[in-house]
């Protein structure tokens, strides 16, 4: 499905984000990509659809080569591609049913889009899908009315009306409280068993991507340094993902933790 081949990331101030990450995502699979703050999470996710450029190394979704296409051809790719971002997204002015509709714009032509004329298919699946989500009934609401839950079910409502082949997760839960990062979660689990469509989550929950992953992908200084299931994710294999190697003991504890292990909270979260 999705084959990333030693992809690199160097920056123009010399920073190298990605240094040859390798990673093969095959149908249904919920793979979480974990790491300290600057491991290259976000950087790796966001080479798939080349939103970040990167500087060497390929990437393919299924026989198409994403880092060979030109824009035109990128743009058409990305029609396979769909993103829920950290930040939503979303269109404030517009209804949650117009911003779900917005995942269809690639497949229609300038002036329909333009115009924002969706044949009733669209329509009707947009429908179905925002009960897939729970968001039934609020279709008419404007996105600025919403909670933060709920604009995330939107970002993810449209992001499964592209019906991609890949869906590609930027931090979903980060802004979220427990009890929603836990729903969104779930959420993307479902969409990957109802739609048959492989979810590659950035997250900093680690709780969160050992109890809803099929695997977790640990990131460290740009490397690769773990590739498995939850179940072989011990302690000694997250201290090489976030102490690069260093025994807990043998530091602060509280030191590159990340924030779901620890047991201060930083910042508020948005309700439901």
């Amino acid at each position: 499905m999705l084959h990333i081949q030693e992809i690199q990331k160097t920056y123009d101030t010399g920073d190298e984000a990605l240094k040859g990450v390798s990673v093969r995502v095959e149908e249904n699979d919920v793979i979480a990509i974990i790491g300290p703050s600057g491991a290259g999470k976000s950087t790796l996710v966001k080479c798939v659809n080349r939103l970040v450029e990167p500087t060497g190394g390929k990437i393919f979704l299924g026989e198409t080569e994403l880092t060979s296409l030109t824009s035109k051809e990128l743009r058409d790719a990305r029609r396979d591609i769909g993103m829920i971002f950290q930040e939503y997204n979303l269109i404030d002015r517009l209804t949650v049913m117009e911003n779900v509709l917005s995942g269809r714009l690639g497949y229609l032509s300038f002036w329909n889009a333009l115009r924002r004329n969706f044949p009733s298919e669209d329509i009707e699946r947009a429908y179905d899908t925002l009960e897939l989500v729970g968001m039934a009934g609020l279709e008419d609401n404007r996105a600025d009315e919403l909670s933060g839950g709920q604009r995330q079910r939107v970002g993810i409502a449209r992001a499964i009306i592209q019906q991609p082949k890949i869906i590609l997760a930027d931090e979903p839960t980060s802004s979220l409280d427990p009890e929603t990062s836990r729903i969104v979660m779930e959420l993307l689990r479902e969409i990957a068993e109802h739609e048959g469509v492989p979810v590659l989550i950035n997250i900093h929950e680690v709780q969160l991507a050992e109890k809803h992953a099929d695997r977790i992908i640990g990131l460290t200084d740009g490397r690769k340094v773990f590739d498995g299931p939850p179940s072989e994710l011990t302690d000694s294999v997250k201290d090489r993902i976030y102490r690069n190697g260093s025994s807990s003991t043998d530091r602060d504890s509280s030191a590159d933790v990340p924030q779901s292990e620890s047991s201060t909270v930083s910042m508020p979260k948005t309700d439901v």
